[in-house]
């Protein structure tokens, strides 16, 4: 999956150079950035209602693919509107451009819908094909649009919205098929009461998503608008490595939540023991990535040597939000208190202020250095809650026992053994 987006993004940079990989960037990070607007958090609804009582599914279903669709068709021409009324806000890309990736959100939000329930009935396996298959279509797409073609961003703009379509439909009828071989449950219709708890309870989930999505995506936008597409492209690198970092402990996060849903486990055992363990190997990770780092530049280009400095800025707080991913899934499984939401509120500002003080003087240094700092703001927000609700020790939290460290030893030296 990782190495499909940094392949494409090789291939953009090498035919379209900076400016190009920075316009594939923005277009991509206003796309997602209002899928995640779009969501209200229902695909996290999803998951922690069908994970309590799966009889739930068609009914949690039908309702999040309805909204969808409208929601999602609403935004995207609210996108397109805003890109031909305000070209300004996002430099020399065509609105035309903007307008025809802005077809891919409403599939967009299903696919996101429709992997959440996989997710939420333990079809991992299904969940990561589907997944795998659409970040697959990203390495595919440069290389028609780019190599075999060779024609340009507007092409690959283009597969890129097919290829969303095609993927959210096709989700669509792996979920119908699995909700109707389901014995007993609702019926496929939409359910307003039912709604209206996902709402509620999605509504405080999105918060936290929108803002995490507004800080991690959203200096890229900033960076174009002051400093150009050129300059944005280079973040776009920098950034797209930091997000890359981010995955393993999001995807442990993602796995952990309906877990700790079903376990209902106040005191936070099991959120404490895949802590410390991401603590473990996200400092490794971290760490391998400083001297990978200085490879970038080679792979990319020249323009591009600028990657490692601003990459490093990014890697303590990319620990730390790494580390925050796994222990705010406890938070969200007991029902997702007010505190969490909050926490994202005062994170976002700070990161809105320190990105428009920074970014017009400093351009994607500042930008770096804002995300770093807004990263380590909710890591120590997040902890000192779960701290503070559960009774546990920050020991407890972070530092592997000697019997953990004993099994990772034993582990590693059996798979030397099997190499």
């Amino acid at each position: 999956m990782t190495a499909n987006s940094v392949v494409a993004g090789i291939i953009v940079a090498r035919w379209l150079g900076a400016e190009g990989l920075g316009q594939l960037a923005v277009i991509n990070v206003a796309v997602a950035t209002v899928v995640q607007l779009a969501s209200l958090g229902l695909p996290s609804a999803n998951t922690y209602f069908i994970a309590q009582d799966n009889r739930q599914l068609r009914a949690v279903a039908i309702n999040s693919f309805v909204f969808a669709v409208l929601g999602g068709s609403l935004l995207a021409v609210s996108l397109t509107l805003l890109a031909s009324a305000r070209p300004d806000w996002f430099a020399s890309i065509s609105p035309s451009l903007i307008g025809v990736a802005a077809v891919s959100i409403p599939f967009q939000l299903i696919t996101l819908i429709g992997l959440n329930v996989f997710l939420a009935v333990g079809r991992i396996e299904k969940f990561n094909l589907l997944d795998l298959t659409a970040q697959a279509f990203v390495l595919v797409n440069a290389i028609v649009a780019l190599i075999i073609l060779n024609s340009g961003l507007s092409t690959l703009v283009s597969l890129n919205t097919a290829t969303a379509v095609l993927i959210g439909l096709v989700i669509v009828g792996l979920v119908w098929s699995y909700g109707s071989k389901l014995k007993d449950g609702l019926p496929w219709r939409p359910d307003r009461r039912l709604f209206a708890r996902m709402m509620r309870y999605g509504i405080k989930f999105h918060i936290s998503i929108l803002a995490g999505a507004l800080i991690v995506r959203a200096d890229l936008l900033v960076v174009n608008h002051y400093r150009g597409p050129t300059e944005a492209g280079v973040y776009s690198v920098a950034s797209q490595v930091a997000l890359m970092l981010m995955l393993l402990p999001g995807v442990i996060g993602t796995l952990l939540f309906p877990r700790v849903a079903a376990e209902q486990d106040a005191r936070g055992a099991t959120t404490c023991r895949v802590s410390r363990h991401a603590v473990f190997v996200m400092f490794f990770v971290c760490l391998a990535a400083i001297p990978l780092s200085l490879i970038l530049p080679l792979l990319y280009g020249p323009a591009f040597s600028e990657v490692p400095a601003q990459l490093m800025i990014l890697l303590p707080g990319v620990f730390l939000i790494g580390l925050e991913s796994v222990l705010v899934q406890h938070a969200n499984a007991m029902g997702l208190p007010r505190n969490i939401p909050l926490f994202w509120i005062a994170t976002l500002l700070t990161n809105i202020i320190l990105v428009f003080v920074l970014v017009p003087r400093y351009g994607a240094v500042g930008a770096a250095v804002a995300s770093t700092i807004s990263y380590a703001l909710i890591f120590l927000l997040v902890a000192a809650h779960f701290h503070s609700t559960t009774g546990r020790s920050f020991s407890e939290m972070f530092l592997l026992r000697d019997f953990e460290l004993k099994q990772l030893f034993t582990l590693s030296r059996s798979a030397g053994a099997v190499r």
